[in-house]
């Protein structure tokens, strides 16, 4: 009888003890989410877990109209990532501040899990500027550039993407700033200066965890157009630019999308006129096999 007892009955594989963040799941998979700095604690067995990481974003610059849109933070997935019995602190990068009147756009924090790889926090859009063009600032996805405001100073670079974690910022046009840098595109250049647009690659981690932005994450802020219209924000939860000489204001991205700010336009008597959008946090999620647990 006591032959017949195998191996697994007599010596139990150990299992995984996990704490920390907000706890969901899907069929398959346990999920951890992080909204804000934390610590991941494993306690009986090591983890084998995926990993999705995204830095803050950057704000918009801020402009009479031009001014470059801010770019995403920086967006990192780690796959089958050997987790050890240990307290593994994770850090969530805060978006950059919305830019005075006229200035250049904030870069965002970055994020990291352990000691992988640190996320960037996105590029700050350029402001726009009468006599010079700007380039965007680089980032984990780069901002959008800022236009001489009036219309015969473009063509500035976007802001340059960190390798792997994004896109770069677009490209000034004649009186418009470009969008920034989104996860999953370039921001946009010419007179409709969008955002680029996030990823939809851990829609169903969105999903299961009730974040993201219609399953994206990590979008680039509108660039602000002369002399009518705006950029809008990049898919993910990019912010939009405020609209020269209509009392629109532009948006901050979406808290806990690594999203860019829009940038700032001026609205005659509208208080904060000229400021531009903020970037917004980032995100970890930790993503496990229920059977690991």
């Amino acid at each position: 009888m006591i032959g017949a007892i195998t191996a697994g009955l007599l010596f139990p594989v150990a299992k995984s003890v996990v704490t920390g963040g907000t706890l969901t799941s899907d069929a398959t998979f346990f999920y951890r989410t992080f909204l804000a700095n934390g610590t991941l604690g494993i306690t009986g067995a090591a983890l084998t877990a995926d990993i999705l990481v995204i830095a803050g974003g950057g704000s918009g610059g801020g402009a009479n109209a031009g001014g470059g849109g801010g770019g995403a933070g920086g967006f990192l997935g780690f796959t089958n990532e050997s987790l050890s019995v240990a307290n593994h602190t994770v850090e969530i990068g805060g978006g950059g501040a919305a830019s005075s009147a006229y200035g250049t756009g904030i870069v965002g924090v970055d994020s990291r899990f352990a000691s992988l790889t640190i996320v960037k926090g996105g590029g700050g859009g350029a402001p726009s500027n009468s006599a010079a063009t700007l380039a965007g600032g680089n980032g984990g996805s780069g901002g959008g550039a800022g236009a001489g405001n009036t219309g015969i100073n473009f063509g500035a670079a976007g802001g340059t993407p960190t390798s792997g974690q994004g896109y770069a910022g677009g490209i000034s046009t004649n009186s418009s700033g470009g969008g920034g840098g989104g996860a999953g595109e370039v921001g946009a250049t010419g007179a409709t200066n969008t955002g680029g647009n996030g990823l939809n690659t851990y829609s169903s981690w969105a999903t299961a965890t009730s974040t993201g932005v219609s399953g994206y994450y990590a979008g680039g802020g509108g660039g602000s157009v002369y002399p009518s219209g705006f950029g809008a924000g990049g898919s993910g939860g990019g912010g939009r630019a405020g609209e020269y000489g209509v009392a629109n204001l532009p948006t901050a991205g979406t808290v806990n999308t690594g999203s860019g700010g829009g940038a700032g336009a001026f609205v005659n008597g509208a208080a904060g006129s000229g400021v531009s959008g903020a970037g917004n946090s980032g995100i970890i999620i930790v993503r496990y096999l229920k059977t690991a647990v």
